[in-house]
Parts: C-alpha cells; sequence; structure tokens
C-alpha cells in the first residue's frame, strides 16, 4: 500500500471529534494505520504507515531499555500448560482469556500449549537456570513480541484488540531494594517516552483488587482521551519472591546461601498507538508527534507548468539537506492540485509541510506551516535545516501543552463522591480510607472505575469521600476502556 494512496481525491470525507468514537475510527481508516478486515475478529493488519509508527515507538523502547543495562530476548509463543499452571496466582487473571494448542497436525498433543497472553510463564522456568550465582544479578531482560487473548468484548483498533504488540521487560534481584530501584528507574524512561509521545501521563498505584494476579503491587500508567475516558498504556508491577519461590529462581550468596531473587516487570502495548491517534488528532486527521512521525516533513511543490523543472530541482535540494541532516521526508511531486496534497498530509498527520513555488524559487525562501496550528513562516533556504529543528520543537511542545491542558481542564478535586455530579466528567480526586466497602460505594456513586492511589502528590490530609473518616490517600476515579 502507497502512502501517497488515492484520498487525496476523496474530499468528501468529514471528520467530527465531538462524535469521538466514530472519529477515531474513521481517522485510523482513511489515514491508513490499520485494516480490520482480516477475517478474525479484533486481529487487524498493520498496514505500511501504521506500522512505520510502532516501529519507531519499539526503538526508542529499545534505546531506553538498552541504555540502561536490559538485554533483549525471544522467547518461544508457546507456552506448556504443565509451565503455565504452576503459579496459580498468575493464571487466575488469565485462564479465562487464552487461546489453547491442544494439537499438533492430526495428533492430539499429551501436554496442551497456550498461545503467550504474557510472558512470566515462558520466561521464569529459564530465568531458574540462568540465574545461579549473586555475580548474575541483576538480570535485566525485554522483549517486543505479540501476545494473545481471548478478548470478549467489542475490540477496538489499537486499544482492545486480540493479538496485541507488546514490550515487556522482566527481572530478577538480589534483594527488595533493589528491585525497588528498578521500579525507579522503569518510570524514568516513561517519563522520557512519554515526552516523546508528547503524551502526559497518571502513576496511580493499584488497588489490592485491581492489582495484576501475583504481585506485591502494581502501577498503572494510564492518559486521559478527549472522551472523558483513560487509557490504560501500560503497568509495573513489584513481585517480590511471588514467582521466583514456584520456579525456584535462587541465586548463591557470598556467604554461601541460596535465596530466592525479588523481581519486576514493566509493559507497555500498540495502545501507545491508540493514544497518540485519539488525543493528538483533530477534525483534519492525525497529528503525530515528530519523534514517531514516519515523516517530520512532507514538501510540496506547488507546480506550474513553465516552472516545473526549476522548481522541482529546489524541493530535490531541499529534500537531499534535510535527509543529510537525519529528518525523514517525503516529497509529493504528484501533478494533483495542491490543495489535494495539503489534506492528504494534514489527514496522515505529518508535523511539518513545506511549500515551494515560483515566487518562492525567486526570492530564495520556503514556507514552512505546521500541523498543529497551521501556522506558516518564510524561511530561508539556507536556513532550512535550523528552522525545521525549531518548528519540530514548537509542534512537540504545542502537542504536549494541549494533552496536559485536556488532562488538566477535566481533573476535579471533590471531598464527597455524591459532590462530583457538580464539576462533570473526567478524573475525580478524593480521599479514601482504605475500606474496600468504601471504594465499592464511591464506584457506584460515580459510576466509574479507581484507577488507584496517588503517591506522586505528596502528603494528603482529608477525608474519605463515603464514609468521612480521616485519612492521608488520595485516590483517582475514571471512566476506563
Amino acid at each position: 500500500m502507497d502512502e501517497k494512496g488515492d484520498i487525496s481525491d476523496r474530499m468528501e470525507i468529514e471528520l467530527n471529534k465531538k462524535n469521538f468514537s466514530e472519529w477515531y475510527n474513521d481517522v485510523i481508516k482513511f489515514a491508513g494505520l490499520c485494516d480490520k478486515r482480516y477475517p478474525i475478529k479484533g486481529m487487524n493488519v498493520w498496514t505500511p504507515y501504521g506500522w512505520k509508527i510502532m516501529r519507531l515507538i519499539d526503538s526508542h523502547i529499545r534505546d531506553e531499555l538498552d541504555g540502561t543495562g536490559h538485554g533483549e530476548v525471544n522467547f518461544p509463543l508457546l507456552i506448556p500448560n504443565s509451565e503455565f499452571q504452576k503459579e496459580a496466582d498468575h493464571i487466575k487473571g488469565f485462564d479465562s482469556q487464552v487461546y489453547w494448542v491442544t494439537r499438533g497436525g492430526l495428533n492430539e498433543l499429551d501436554v496442551p500449549m497456550v498461545l503467550r497472553p504474557t510472558s512470566e510463564t515462558a520466561m521464569y522456568p529459564m530465568f531458574s537456570l540462568w540465574v545461579r550465582s549473586h555475580t548474575d544479578l541483576p538480570l535485566k531482560t525485554y522483549q517486543i513480541v505479540n501476545t494473545f487473548r481471548y478478548e470478549t468484548k467489542q475490540t477496538r483498533a489499537f486499544i482492545r484488540v486480540r493479538e496485541i504488540h507488546f514490550f515487556e521487560a522482566h527481572t530478577c534481584h538480589a534483594d527488595f531494594e533493589d528491585a525497588e530501584r528498578q521500579i525507579k528507574e522503569d518510570l524514568e524512561i516513561m517519563d522520557r517516552l512519554s515526552n516523546k509521545l508528547c503524551i502526559p501521563y497518571l502513576k496511580r498505584k493499584r488497588p489490592e483488587w485491581d492489582k495484576f494476579a501475583g504481585a506485591d503491587y502494581t502501577i498503572g500508567i494510564d492518559c486521559f482521551m478527549p472522551d472523558s475516558k483513560t487509557l490504560q498504556l501500560g503497568s509495573i508491577h513489584q513481585y517480590r519472591t511471588n514467582f521466583s519461590v514456584p520456579y525456584d529462581i535462587k541465586y548463591e550468596t557470598p556467604e554461601g546461601d541460596h535465596k530466592n531473587v525479588y523481581q519486576t516487570t514493566y509493559g507497555m502495548s500498540e495502545r501507545l498507538v491508540g493514544a497518540i491517534v485519539g488525543i493528538h488528532g483533530d477534525n483534519r486527521g492525525l497529528i503525530i508527534p515528530p519523534d514517531v512521525a514516519p515523516f517530520q516533513v512532507v514538501i510540496v511543490p506547488i507546480l506550474m507548468k513553465k516552472r516545473k523543472d526549476d522548481i522541482l530541482e529546489k524541493a530535490e535540494w531541499i529534500r537531499n539537506e534535510l535527509i543529510k541532516a537525519g529528518f525523514r521526508v517525503e516529497m509529493d511531486a504528484r501533478d494533483i492540485r495542491p490543495g489535494n496534497k495539503f489534506y492528504h498530509w494534514e489527514l496522515k498527520g505529518v508535523p511539518l509541510r513545506i511549500e515551494v513555488g515560483p515566487r518562492d524559487v525567486d526570492s530564495g525562501h520556503a514556507v514552512v506551516v505546521r500541523r498543529t496550528d497551521r501556522a506558516k513562516r518564510t524561511v530561508k533556504f539556507e536556513d532550512l535545516v535550523d528552522g525545521v529543528v525549531q518548528e519540530l520543537d514548537e509542534v512537540k511542545k504545542q502537542l504536549y501543552e494541549r494533552a496536559k491542558d485536556l488532562m488538566k481542564s477535566n481533573t476535579h478535586n471533590v471531598t464527597f463522591a455524591d459532590e462530583a455530579y457538580n464539576v462533570g466528567r473526567g478524573l475525580i480526586n478524593v480521599g479514601w480510607c482504605g475500606n474496600e466497602d468504601c471504594s465499592t460505594e464511591m464506584e457506584t456513586t460515580l459510576d466509574m472505575s479507581m484507577l488507584g492511589i496517588d503517591t506522586t502528590t505528596g502528603t494528603y490530609d482529608g477525608k474519605c469521600g463515603q464514609c468521612g473518616s480521616p485519612t492521608k490517600m488520595l485516590v483517582t476515579y475514571a471512566k476506563t476502556y
């Protein structure tokens, strides 16, 4: 599929973000991010443009993990049921969601296998072989693979699918304190990645009943979407020794004792793409952050028959200069109306457009247009590299600030849950005493789910939003995907 396609001629496409669900599906379809027509529900085909975005996100994840001492691995897709069943606490959340493989050819398998829903039960039998001594620690691994869940709810591209493009890091440590340092590092990685994606996010410690099965605690990573729902992008888990005991992952200490390792995991999925689409897009289509845009700049020559050759020559010169400077660049020299080209690349979300016409060639300037606000700036040809750097930085700043303002303007602090009807939808912060019954009552009152405990705002002295008891815990409720 050619990124240029034929959508530039389909000017009848109308997008209305106020109807978010319809808008989201239309943008993905017309911008060519994936194709949902594969004959298995929830298993979509990544088309070239969407896959380029995902691969660029993966490359930033790899840079972060490689730069912090993780080693990339690739484990088999199939997990034998004997290993899958070894940790009952773990499979409690997955046994009803897995795909089972029970035959090899015409033969019934002695041991049924599952398609990887997540990789603890695949990796940890091997970790017990890899870890022997304290000198083997910390063990820091990651992989970027597909996972499979038998999703029964309504599917939605990138947000709720049955085959999930997934990043997962798994680590082993000598003690709890070192595992805690790993979680701190994971959050620092998330901060840097969120900056590249221009997506502010919430860090919330999940309540006991919503943590990952087998975890000591779970930190959820959530973003706020324009339809007033939150989307979980990923999670970080502190396992302590909950997995290393059943999987017998031990190390010999310098004193000759044998101890179980402490473990953590950190995972994110293709929901990162869904968040980019939903948070940054507008009624003209996608707006892709420059760090993950397949094309950071599109050059549009404004062709005239008498000047076609020298316009194309100058456009090609600009393209080569920008590529040499390290930018991802596309030139659209099709013989169609400039307006159709503008429409096409705005729908695709290219952050920056450079227009070159006969007047520009004569004056020694080009017109640079930002996708975010369509602001135009005239830049000398010899200054274009610096100009592009400045404009892409401005695009990033605008995208992040817009997303931050969206979340901030929809965040409401209330004393009691039943006051929330006065402030509207969004993120509701309220005190909680720690009693599950109080949380259940507040969830019913708000018609929302608890995201978890806010551990980022410092000391909180308040009352439980349900029973009125004094508390130091502030929690967040929201509608969720």
